[in-house]
């Protein structure tokens, strides 16, 4: 007598296996990754942990532990801390600062870890790129709140801290997805973010040097007989 298994049918979601990559997707994974750490490194934490607990990614054996719920709950709480601390006037200044070093470290561990794969030389490259990404995009993000927190009205430090907070959520999703187009919108972030520091750097000097003007003309008033 004889029998026939059933077939068994198994739905799955795509899933992102980091290791399989090719290397033009891995660069293009962490060119995003890394701006999205420089802007909300515990946001991308958070959604990295997610997303690999969930299956949607599978991470390289060096970031296994990200997806630890310890791991991921923690990056939530830190998250939830910056969600307010990053919209306070003035404060922001101070969290971003010392954030300097804890966005671009994490974002070079980030980079090392993910091409765990690849030779030590390709992996010393990737990790220097993903600290330099996080640098561009964690300085041009503290420029220009610097210039918006003189503002008397804190809807604009609000406004940009949600939209980086957004951004670097979607950029670490969509990572997983279309690697190429999260990388093209990183690379277009930081040509906006080198031409906004340098709209701020110009404002500056047009700040301090018409301050210089009233000052010096108020100098030769006083000194007029």
């Amino acid at each position: 007598m004889s029998g026939h298994m059933p077939a068994v049918v198994t739905l799955s979601t795509p899933v992102l296996d980091a290791v399989k990559l090719t290397p033009n997707e891995v660069t293009a994974t962490l060119v995003a990754v890394s701006f999205a750490a420089g802007l909300n490194v515990y946001a991308t934490l958070t959604t990295l942990g997610l997303l690999a607990h969930t299956g949607i990614l599978t991470l390289p054996a060096p970031l296994l532990l990200l997806e630890n719920w310890w791991i991921i709950a923690a990056s939530a709480v830190l998250f939830l801390v910056e969600f307010f601390a990053d919209k306070v006037p003035a404060f922001d200044l101070i969290w971003n600062a010392l954030h300097t070093f804890i966005r671009i470290p994490i974002a070079a561990l980030l980079a090392y870890g993910a091409t765990s794969h690849l030779s030590a030389e390709k992996q010393l490259v990737a990790t220097l790129l993903g600290g330099l990404i996080a640098l561009a995009a964690h300085g041009g993000k503290t420029a220009v709140r610097a210039a918006v927190t003189p503002s008397p009205e804190p809807l604009s430090n609000i406004g940009l801290s949600l939209g980086e907070d957004v951004l670097a959520i979607f950029l670490t999703w969509i990572a997983t997805k279309h690697p190429y187009l999260a990388a093209s919108i990183a690379l277009l972030s930081i040509i906006l973010i080198v031409l906004a520091v340098r709209w701020v750097v110009r404002a500056l000097r047009r700040l301090f040097h018409g301050a210089e003007r009233v000052l010096a003309a108020e100098t030769r008033h006083d000194s007029t007989p």
